[in-house]
């Protein structure tokens, strides 16, 4: 639970381990050109129109699906612990959770602890599938991001 969101008990939880060292992971979700490139599940391209990163500040994202469908998403951040964790709330009218993600150094590059917190709903319950299902597309994504990164170099 957490004071953002009181009545927050459903907790979707993914993590994953990367080669990248904690500080490029975290940059990846810190510069919204990187995150643009990466963001949402397979098959979205991303726009993002506007970003002010910092606790307070926000966050819209244009996610556009391959058959042209675009979904504006609307972030507020509330936290933000440099190269280590960021707190962000996504607002209706799609769907209101809390998203946390954590950066931790690990033996021979870095883990991304990911967790959405959702009020108990049915609706909420019955996307809980889905939603970890996603998060893992997400996760893939940045991994090939991060990847073609090192490429660059």
């Amino acid at each position: 639970m957490s004071e953002e969101m009181p009545n927050a008990s459903l907790e979707i939880h993914n993590e994953r381990r990367f080669p990248q060292d904690r500080d490029t992971l975290f940059s990846a979700v810190a510069d919204p050109a990187k995150l643009a490139r990466w963001w949402g599940p397979h098959g979205f391209e991303n726009r993002i129109t506007a970003f002010d990163f910092r606790p307070g500040g926000s966050w819209r994202i244009v996610m556009t699906a391959s058959n042209g469908d675009e979904f504006d998403n609307h972030w507020s951040f509330l936290a933000i612990d440099d190269g280590r964790m960021v707190r962000a709330r996504h607002h209706l009218p799609m769907h209101d959770f809390i998203l946390e993600m954590r950066f931790e150094d690990h033996a021979g590059g870095s883990r991304l602890v990911w967790v959405m917190e959702f009020e108990p709903t049915e609706e909420n319950q019955a996307m809980a599938h889905f939603l970890k299902a996603a998060n893992d597309q997400n996760l893939d994504r940045l991994a090939q991001f991060l990847k073609g990164e090192n490429d660059d170099r």
